[in-house]
């Protein structure tokens, strides 16, 4: 234990002037359990410590295999080591000068006991929740309708929310919110999504009720729907399409109605007629798929992004399908992947197949200068530019083989250099075309 007379010596020796200083003065020794590695410091956002100063939780999700992620209610945080070269002690009862300031009876050497030290901390930072997954397990067993066999004989696993929230990495609330973008609902407990043929099975009931009783698209009454169709599908499933494919909404009388998503039923009625064709000739797409949707609705590319994909380079052009769901989750995986189907990609048609991957604050420019870049075409700079993947772009004239050698290295100099020379072209040309516009 030190004594004032040993503190007031150690400050000369230090050359420190104690008029500067607080008065009292911590004195530090290891307690007898004091050991690295028996606790973990965990550095939090004013809003999380918010969140357990009001007695929520915060969960950490993953399994053996995955990055472990932390979860609030409603947000997700990537969780990594930072290192620091100062060691951080773990003080029981320590007191802030501020704390100090406000005791005026505090003694002027308080003991203290070190019960752990650290030379990390866990860092978070805010991510996209993985929710690929959760996708993934509800396929495993998809709805399929209350007559059919396999649902009675299937063993395949079926998830609860606790199951979900177990197995996924995101927060609740994201979970909750991605089952209602997969159009999921819950069946005798358990989360279920339905098989595409049998959601269209319903979406056609109920489009073809519409078309015979001559309702407006945009006041589809709940009850009459139920009454008419209860008998050929389970009145839950009748409710659960309409909720998927319209908007609720009660008039004064208190009656419930339905106004239907142009949008989404021509995107499923699209889907319903690319699934079974590799290609489809855009021209006879575009008259089949008018003809296929409801009377009253309008169909149109815009509708199928991040859906399907027209390739205008084919004559005639075509179409096909390439969900956006079906890609990697993996920012570069997912770049990788599109970059194998096309080579090149104008902006307009990469967009909807990478807006998903953005973290919060970053754009989808961000995202295109990190993984692609932009390059000529014909020789001209195309208002639209075209993206092609980085590793394309530089590799292209040079081989594995070739790299080690001097002829490659010179050879992936000049390819270097032709692609810096067409950055500053693009940088000098586009402000004078604007100029000149």
């Amino acid at each position: 234990m030190r004594s004032r007379s040993e503190v007031d010596a150690t400050l000369r020796t230090a050359k420190l002037n104690p008029a500067e200083l607080l008065p009292a003065v911590h004195c530090l020794s290891f307690g007898p359990q004091g050991g690295a590695g028996e606790c973990c410091l965990l550095q939090l956002e004013e809003e999380l410590c918010a969140e357990l100063e009001a007695g929520r939780s915060l969960v950490i999700r993953g399994e053996k295999d995955e990055q472990a992620v932390l979860c609030s209610k409603d947000k997700t945080y990537d969780m990594k080591i930072a290192d620091t070269s100062n060691m951080l002690l773990f003080i029981p009862g320590c007191k802030t000068p501020e704390e100090l300031n406000a005791d005026q009876a505090s003694c002027n050497i308080i003991h203290s006991q070190i019960a752990g030290f650290s030379n990390n901390y866990w860092e978070l930072r805010r991510c996209r929740p993985k929710l690929k997954k959760l996708r993934k397990l509800l396929m495993e067993d998809p709805y399929e309708g209350p007559d059919s066999a396999k649902d009675k004989t299937s063993t395949v696993s079926k998830y609860t929310t606790e199951d979900l929230l177990s197995l996924i990495q995101a927060s609740e609330e994201e979970i909750l919110h991605q089952l209602q973008v997969i159009g999921a609902c819950v069946i005798e407990g358990y989360w279920r999504v339905l098989e595409f043929d049998y959601e269209m099975k319903l979406l056609n009931h109920v489009t073809q009720l519409i078309d015979s009783e001559s309702w407006s698209l945009n006041k589809v009454p709940l009850r009459t729907c139920l009454e008419e169709l209860g008998p050929l599908e389970p009145t839950e499933m009748i409710e659960h399409i309409l909720l998927c494919y319209g908007r609720k909404y009660t008039d004064d009388a208190g009656e419930v109605y339905f106004e239907m998503r142009e949008d989404k039923v021509c995107r499923a009625i699209a889907q319903m007629l690319l699934q079974n064709a590799v290609k489809f000739n855009l021209s006879d797409f575009h008259e089949v798929w008018q003809q296929s949707v409801p009377e009253g609705m309008s169909t149109s590319l815009d509708q199928l992004k991040g859906l399907a994909l027209v390739d205008k380079a084919s004559r005639p052009e075509t179409i096909f399908l390439l969900k956006v769901e079906d890609l990697p989750e993996d920012n570069q995986e997912r770049f990788n992947s599109l970059f194998s189907i096309r080579e090149k990609w104008t902006e307009v048609d990469i967009i909807p197949y990478i807006q998903d991957l953005c973290a919060e604050k970053q754009t989808v420019g961000a995202l295109l200068t990190k993984y692609a870049r932009s390059s000529m075409q014909n020789g001209l700079i195309p208002r639209v530019p075209y993206f092609q993947s980085i590793q394309v772009c530089y590799l292209t004239s040079c081989t594995e083989a070739q790299l080690g050698s001097a002829p490659g290295r010179i050879a992936l100099f000049t390819v270097c250099f032709q692609q810096l020379w067409s950055f500053l072209l693009i940088a000098l040309v586009f402000p004078l075309r604007d100029q000149q516009q």
